[in-house]
């Protein structure tokens, strides 16, 4: 019997079907009940119908009231909404050279992979429809959105396909989402799952893709691009570009300077992602999916909670008095 692949990473012979339905056993029925029940405001439906009207009650989101009617009879009442729930999700896929990085067994772009497979089959089997579009050098794949088991089949089997390239121009976000803008025009949730490693002006791109559309930017990571430890003397070799420098890492002023420039990258990383007013879920290669997924959406929850606020003061003084 051959042995199971090492966590998080499928190997060349492993199936489609055979990833996806070890994911469905340790991830996705953890998963399933959590995202769709206690955490609903990971996925937000796209239409909402009035169905009836109530008195405000504390944590009621204030948005919600019908100041035609607290008018009216004196007392705050908040309409209340059936929500449509069905969602049409796309997954925004950075495919380039610098996703195939990893400094242990797991590659970014294994993650990437777990991550989709999780997310497109617990929308699917709510009756979601998922799509995907992918990106090397260029846009060079788009999986129309549909709905159904086959469908994530369909997704995983295309990722697995796609070429790894040894080398290639520098990665471009901010065409990347242009382009996905104006191939998707009804409003969706929309996934970018990238390590934004790309040349600058991508939060401008993301920004206006945030104005149409339920964005969540999902970033890739290997913690060794955070800190470098003391290997001796290296051959550092750029993915994007193929360009090749050695370096001394043994040396403590250069591990402090490559230490200084990835956290001048992360301070604009999060810069843009605040500029876009868009949430991040960050994947590391040594992280647990299942556990980063969670964290993520009880953040989201309680940022929802948070919008919501409490009743305005005029009213709470009336409410008092």
């Amino acid at each position: 019997m051959s042995k199971s692949p090492p966590k998080c990473e499928p190997s060349g012979a492993a199936s489609a079907e055979h990833i996806l339905r070890r994911l469905e056993w340790t991830v996705i029925r953890r998963l399933d009940g959590a995202i769709h029940g206690n955490y609903r405001t990971l996925f937000r439906g796209s239409g909402l119908d009035l169905a009836d009207l109530r008195e405000y009650q504390y944590h009621d989101d204030v948005r919600r009231i019908d100041w035609n009617v607290t008018a009216r009879l004196g007392t705050p009442y908040v309409r209340e909404y059936h929500e449509d729930r069905e969602v049409t999700a796309w997954f925004l896929l950075d495919l380039s050279p610098s996703v195939d990085f990893g400094s242990g067994q797991v590659r970014k772009r294994s993650v990437s992979a777990e991550f989709v497979t999780v997310l497109a089959r617990l929308l699917t089997r709510h009756g979601n429809r998922v799509g995907a579009m992918f990106y090397g050098e260029r846009v060079d794949t788009v999986i129309p959105a549909r709905s159904g088991r086959r469908q994530v089949l369909h997704i995983l089997h295309r990722m697995q396909d796609h070429p790894e390239r040894v080398e290639s121009s520098p990665t471009n976000l901010e065409e990347f989402l242009r382009t996905a803008f104006q191939f998707i025009p009804r409003r969706s949730l929309v996934f970018i799952v990238s390590d934004f490693i790309s040349v600058p002006g991508w939060a401008e791109a993301l920004s206006r893709m945030a104005q149409r559309h339920e964005v969540l930017a999902v970033r890739l990571y290997d913690p060794l691009e955070m800190n470098l430890p003391d290997l001796g003397i290296l051959v550092i070799r750029d993915a994007e570009t193929g360009e090749q420098l050695f370096v001394d890492t043994h040396h403590r002023g250069f591990r402090k300077r490559f230490a200084a420039a990835a956290e001048r990258r992360e301070t604009e990383l999060r810069a843009g992602f605040r500029q876009a007013g868009v949430d991040a879920l960050e994947l590391s290669t040594d992280d647990r999916l299942v556990d980063a997924i969670l964290r993520f959406a009880d953040l989201r929850k309680r940022r929802s909670q948070l919008a919501c606020g409490g009743l305005p003061r005029h009213l709470e003084a009336a409410g008092t008095a």
